[in-house]
């Protein structure tokens, strides 16, 4: 009976509010607090994963009460197989940030450190509410302290960066809040029952018609946040100017929120039109594989370069959800997970060459084994995760992305190892020009190595590298029975759009059913 989801929730709120009673001139300690806070927040989330039943795909760990009922909202918290390492993913994540962040921020660190504790509140109530209109509130919520983290200290077009970030995304979220308020007017003129419970609507029948454009109104909102090709465009100017905590905790996990959103929201809320547009879905998918990996290929700039990178891994995961096989979306899921890992540890690095040398200019580095062998052999055994090697947690998750696309449509697949083959074509020359060759720049032969604190927040990371390559078999067990519950309804969707006559009739009585 412990409300677990609310602590996990609160915990980073109320580091905030203990913040605004420490002088700003303690720096030292703000930082402090708030990594003991985020410390906190990471192991009071720990049972989540221990006490989660792996035999059911109902919602655990469930928090209800009533918020306002006149509305028909609720305080509604619960997990299942999808958003359990969400969750995880992002409280390990932010322990990680503020380690990192220690010495990064020298201007306004309360304010920073504020924002920070405040985001994570937002990213971790995304991820655990089950009412549209908490959702809504957490979502918007993640908006103001990333905006103020790339507008405030962020690079020198920061604030060109800021714009374009806020316009993107909040052009997605003013259309997903449409699609969710026609979502309630419909549930209310078929049931007569005003509700925001998410869960409902997983059961909820509706015309294709009216399917369809409630889902290209999700679609265009998480896709921007993923992002898609053509959405893409805001990433990589939001990336370069955002400070390393921005970048990590943007490519870790606010990323995912749009792939977590296909798969919360727009598969079972809208089944036919997620079956309809899967085609075409998946050639965006592609586009941005491909797209992503030659843009990656071309960058001089190395966090640029990560960004694009981004873009194309990201694809990969988009291609399995909308293959709808248990072997895609699962694989969707663990690589979810492993770019929050891979990117992020890539994200840290660059953060790490910046503060020595502040450029990012891959032309500017070249020897660094000579100089600094920990960063470099850090540096290639994450190269290594993000391009797949076997025995990495990268490789784990291609891998089942690619056999789940490949029952689904061959071609996808084969184009999509086009990707494979460009990342790892960008990858390792990005290490190649960093690491080997001579020292040709002089302020390279004095660089320090990896220090105790860089090599204590980069050391959880690279472990989580070799377990989940070697050993992911606790977290596919975890996800498997909410994957294979959401299989079924798609499977559904593909029968009775394919004229199957028994699945079209059960389909048609399902829906008659649930609008008496």
């Amino acid at each position: 009976m412990f409300p677990i989801l609310t602590v996990i929730i609160l915990i980073p709120l109320f580091g905030a509010a203990t913040l605004l009673f420490v002088p700003k001139k303690s720096e030292n300690i703000i930082r402090g607090i708030t990594l003991m806070t985020a410390i906190l927040d990471f192991i009071v989330s720990l049972p989540l994963f221990f006490d989660f039943r792996e035999d059911t795909a109902a919602m655990q760990f469930v928090e209800r009460l009533t918020w306002i009922p006149s509305w028909g909202a609720e305080y509604s918290l619960g997990l299942d197989g999808i958003s359990l390492f969400m969750v995880l993913l992002t409280t390990f994540t932010c322990v990680i940030v503020y380690l990192a962040t220690w010495t990064a921020v020298d201007k306004h660190v309360k304010e920073f450190n504020i924002a920070l504790l405040v985001l994570q509140t937002g990213m971790v109530g995304v991820f655990c509410s089950l009412d549209f209109v908490l959702f809504y509130v957490f979502w918007e919520l993640m908006l103001i302290p990333m905006y103020l983290l790339i507008g405030i200290w962020g690079g020198k077009n920061r604030l060109y960066a800021t714009v374009k970030f806020f316009i993107y995304t909040m052009g997605g979220s003013v259309l997903m809040l449409f699609a969710i308020l026609v979502l309630y007017f419909e549930y209310h003129a078929q049931t007569g029952v005003y509700t925001f419970d998410i869960l409902r609507y997983h059961s909820f029948g509706m015309s294709k018609t009216l399917q369809f454009w409630l889902f290209l109104c999700f679609f265009i909102a998480f896709a921007i946040k993923v992002p898609v090709w053509p959405f893409h465009t805001w990433l990589p100017d939001a990336h370069v100017e955002a400070p390393t905590a921005g970048s990590v905790i943007l490519a870790g996990i606010l990323l995912k929120m749009g792939t977590y959103g296909f798969l919360r929201f727009s598969l079972p809320i809208f089944p036919d039109a997620s079956v309809s547009a899967a085609w075409w879905i998946s050639w965006l998918a592609i586009i941005g594989i491909i797209a992503g990996a030659l843009m990656a290929l071309a960058q001089t700039d190395v966090k640029k370069l990560v960004a694009y990178s981004s873009v194309s891994h990201l694809g990969f995961v988009v291609l399995g959800t909308f293959a709808f096989t248990l072997r895609g979306i699962s694989g969707g899921i663990m690589q979810m997970i492993n770019h929050g890992i891979s990117t992020g540890a890539l994200f840290l690095l660059v953060g790490i060459l910046y503060e020595r040398r502040h450029t990012r200019m891959i032309a500017e580095y070249g020897g660094l084994h000579k100089v600094m062998p920990k960063f470099a052999f850090v540096f290639m055994i994450v190269a290594l995760s993000s391009i797949g090697l076997p025995l990495t947690n990268g490789f784990i998750g291609e891998v089942m992305i690619l056999i789940g696309v490949y029952e689904a449509n061959a071609v996808y697949a084969s184009l999509a190892v086009v990707g494979v083959l460009l990342g790892t074509a960008y990858m390792l020359w990005t290490y190649r020009r960093v690491v080997f060759g001579k020292v040709t720049n002089e302020k390279n032969k004095t660089l320090p190595d990896l220090n105790a604190r860089e090599m204590i927040y980069m050391a959880p990371l690279v472990v989580m590298i070799f377990l989940l390559g070697i050993y992911p078999n606790p977290v596919v067990r975890k996800m498997d029975a909410s994957v294979k519950n959401l299989l079924v309804t798609m499977d559904k969707a593909k029968e009775a759009r394919l004229g199957h006559p028994a699945a079209a009739l059960a389909a048609n009585l399902d829906v008659d059913k649930k609008r008496d």
